[in-house]
């Protein structure tokens, strides 16, 4: 059974401002010492389990210059531009319109987000090769959870049952929304709760029967525009049926109201690189705490993430502290306040300061 990816790359990364910007989203920029971009990073990783060529692209029609210039390898017709931001659900089912289109709808589907990281890629791949054997079998929709390791309010959770288990998989008893901290610890005690990952596999007719289900507009619409794929009409039938579409994510729409759904938790280090203190663990610090890059000085500073360019950045006396400057904007953020800097994009909006966005 062939085996196809779906990178899901249109977001804005809204909280690693003022680096990444509409015009260089975050899974665009290089977080790690190695130079590459986290969405290259993406399509590196699963090289093993999907073939270059069927790796398939969804991003924002602004971003596909981007795309290009940084995913060489992959076939342009498999760079799938969405006109507007519709969340994941209708994404996700454009996605399997064209994989469907391309090589029929008993074809296995990946769907994963293009701005994470996985520190051990070896243990992903197995517990990749797992979750398709699941979904290969029948209808199944099959997500991995992370085994949590502190009460993340951050993350939705999957409650799985531990006694219901098939092959390397537990079926999923439902999806909870983000948690206070109170509800995470329980969560975190329970040992019956997984955060969600985001990533996900199933068969493009096992996805596509939900969405006739549970959307059947959004259904209805993807199969117009799967019989306009390759064809001289594709560009403006998506351009006139997309935008229609709700926007909705993929588990509201579909995995809380669906059956057959199984869960395999990993540990393979997985990081949604949520903000700026994700370089706190993918980055070495100094013997001070501080992760710096760029031309910086620090006198008397501690545990602190100043990230410069070419200009001078020197600190004194500083403490728990972000810095990030680049050349139209500067931000200093106190380590415990990084989830208010979407706060600084929306006075930007309210001020029609959209240079700076």
């Amino acid at each position: 059974m062939k085996v196809t990816a779906l990178i899901m790359a249109g977001g804005r990364g809204e909280r690693f401002w003022p680096r990444s910007r509409k015009d260089m989203p975050k899974q665009f920029l290089s977080l790690t010492n190695d130079g590459k971009t986290l969405i290259q990073l993406t399509v590196e990783r699963i090289l093993p389990v999907v073939d270059v060529n069927d790796i398939f692209i969804s991003t924002n029609k602004n971003y596909l210059d981007l795309v290009k210039e940084q995913l060489t390898d992959i076939p342009k017709e498999n760079i799938i531009c969405e006109p507007v931001g519709r969340n994941t659900a209708p994404g996700i089912g454009l996605g399997a319109a064209y994989i469907s289109k391309k090589y029929g709808e008993d074809t296995v589907m990946v769907v994963l987000p293009s701005d994470h990281l996985i520190k051990y890629n070896q243990m992903f791949i197995t517990t990749l090769k797992d979750a398709i054997d699941v979904a290969s079998d029948g209808d199944n929709l099959v997500t991995m959870g992370i085994a949590p390791d502190f009460p993340e309010t951050g993350y939705g959770y999957i409650r799985f049952s531990p006694d219901d288990t098939y092959k390397r998989s537990y079926r999923v008893e439902h999806f909870a929304e983000k948690p206070t901290l109170e509800v995470a610890k329980e969560y975190l005690l329970s040992d019956e709760y997984l955060w969600n990952s985001g990533i996900f596999i199933w068969k493009v007719s096992s996805i596509m029967k939900r969405l006739e289900r549970f959307m059947p507009d959004v259904y209805e619409g993807l199969s117009i525009i799967k019989d306009a794929v390759s064809t001289s009409q594709e560009e403006a039938i998506i351009e006139k049926i997309y935008p229609k579409f709700p926007s909705i994510s993929i588990d509201y729409g579909i995995m809380e109201k669906s059956e057959n759904i199984y869960t395999i938790p990993g540990n393979f280090g997985w990081d949604d690189v949520g903000s700026w203190l994700a370089l706190e663990r993918i980055q070495n610090s100094n013997e001070f705490g501080n992760i710096t890059a760029g031309n910086v000085i620090t006198v008397g500073t501690s545990n602190c993430i100043i990230q410069g360019t070419g200009k001078l950045i020197a600190t004194v006396g500083m403490e728990d502290t972000i810095i990030v400057d680049t050349a139209d904007a500067t931000l200093i953020c106190a380590r415990d306040a990084t989830a208010d800097i979407k706060k600084v994009l929306e006075n930007l909006r309210i001020c029609n300061r959209n240079e700076y966005l």
